[in-house]
């Protein structure tokens, strides 16, 4: 699958401050967030290096989707993820032309990704 992709010598928490800043400033809302390594920890017992899903959302752009076709709630919130790397975060966005294809979808499709590429490149990368 392909993503919008960025990386930064950000730490975890300061990557996390700025995708959620530069999320709200493209009319994105973060909705749900799972600390993927704090849950396998506390369920598993497993150590694993940090790992956090931000599932965003702009209500316009659902509303739209949704009034196009209702399934389409199987794919909200668009999901932004930052991954720990040795010297920084990894910061990757799912690329809504990956997952609303069809003709009707198009021009949402771009103009969500065009919305969320903007917000990943808004992040520091130093």
């Amino acid at each position: 699958m392909h993503a919008i992709e960025t990386t930064t010598k950000l730490s975890m928490a300061a990557a996390e401050a700025a995708v959620r800043e530069a999320l709200a400033t493209q009319g994105f809302g973060v909705l749900t967030e799972i600390d993927v390594a704090a849950t396998l920890k506390a369920k598993l017992g497993v150590e694993r290096s940090p790992l956090k899903i931000l599932g965003a959302c702009n209500p316009t752009f659902a509303h739209r989707a949704l009034d196009l076709d209702e399934l389409v709630s199987l794919l909200l919130p668009c999901n932004v993820v930052l991954a720990a790397t040795g010297d920084g975060t990894r910061i990757s966005a799912v690329d809504p032309r990956e997952l609303m294809t069809g003709d009707a979808f198009q021009q949402l499709a771009n103009e969500a990704a065009e919305l969320l590429a903007a917000a990943i490149a808004a992040v520091p990368t130093a």
